[in-house]
């Protein structure tokens, strides 16, 4: 395990820790960086009751991430994040190994997308309700169905027909997208990534969900897809706009399906700078919000050159 150590300012705390869950980070702490000072704070609140603010005047945030691959890519990500300004990186070290399944299964429980399509750990069964469910273990899988990124593209999918498709998961980790398209009928998936890590947790996650998936780095997206979905962040969606409209199978036509575009991992007040990278190539709107994290899709009748 490695953990990524940084100092932020009260301001940016919940943005920060937000954008390290959205970077498959296990987990997130936040302490006083003036603990055991003169300048230490108390955070006071009612019993039951979330704290009155999300941090100190100047916090320590510690994620703890699977691989040091996974804790600098992530951190690479986010120094290119305009809300990282005036925060600081203090390092990524690597730390003890621990049991850390059996630490953490206390916190987790099914994971409600919609009344009957849910997220189930293993060690749990499934709601009475549940008719659709992925089992995958949180703290094991980069991507875990607790983020509302992750929610909102699985309520894309439950709510539109994947029927027959072909798909592309941009950006798999855990291959949590592709599983979801597979349970509602898509025929072909993709499911690419940078990191190999996720590759390969991808391809293990499809075997336990008894789906099929074709899981490879991003050279391995060939051709044209119905639906392409990315759940990633901001910044590399901007710059991966031409890539990823020139994915998605264009309409033209009378008895041609104009495919969807569906992107996550973005603020609600990055909107208007998302339309702005995709304009030249789509028309992309806010299809879902949720906790201050923005879906948004296009669909490609006609492709612009």
């Amino acid at each position: 395990m490695y953990e990524l150590s940084l100092h932020c300012p009260e301001d940016r705390v919940e943005l920060v820790s937000e954008a390290l869950e959205a970077l498959d980070a296990l987990s997130v702490s936040v302490e006083d960086a003036d603990a055991q000072t003169s300048a230490e704070q108390a955070l006071f609140g009612e019993p039951g009751m979330p704290p009155p603010k999300e941090g100190w005047q100047r916090s320590v945030m510690k994620a703890l991430f699977a691989t040091q691959m996974a804790a600098d890519d992530a951190l690479s990500t986010l120094v290119l994040q305009d809300f990282f300004e005036d925060c600081k990186t203090l390092g990524v070290a690597e730390v003890a190994d621990q049991d850390w399944v059996r630490l953490t299964q206390s916190q987790f429980a099914p994971v409600e997308i919609t009344p009957d399509f849910w997220i189930v750990p293993t060690w749990h069964q499934a709601p009475a309700a549940a008719k659709k469910t992925i089992t995958l273990d949180p703290g094991l899988a980069f991507g875990t169905g607790t983020h509302p990124t992750t929610r909102m593209c699985l309520r894309w999918i439950a709510r539109h027909s994947l029927q027959g498709q072909r798909v592309l998961d941009y950006g798999c980790g855990s291959g949590i997208l592709a599983i979801g398209a597979a349970l509602y009928g898509a025929a072909d998936i993709d499911a690419v990534d940078i990191d190999e890590a996720a590759v390969q947790s991808t391809i293990e996650n499809a075997q336990a969900n008894r789906v099929q998936i074709k899981a490879g780095l991003p050279d391995a997206a060939q051709g044209s897809y119905h639906t392409v979905l990315a759940n990633i962040l901001a910044t590399p969606l901007k710059v991966l706009a031409p890539l990823l409209c020139g994915y998605v199978q264009a309409g033209q036509g009378e008895g041609s399906q104009a495919g969807h575009l569906v992107l996550a991992g973005i603020l609600e007040r990055q909107a208007d700078e998302l339309k702005a990278a995709y304009a030249p190539y789509a028309q992309l709107e806010v299809a879902d919000s949720e906790d201050g994290w923005i879906l948004m899709t296009a669909q490609l009748d006609n492709k612009k050159s």
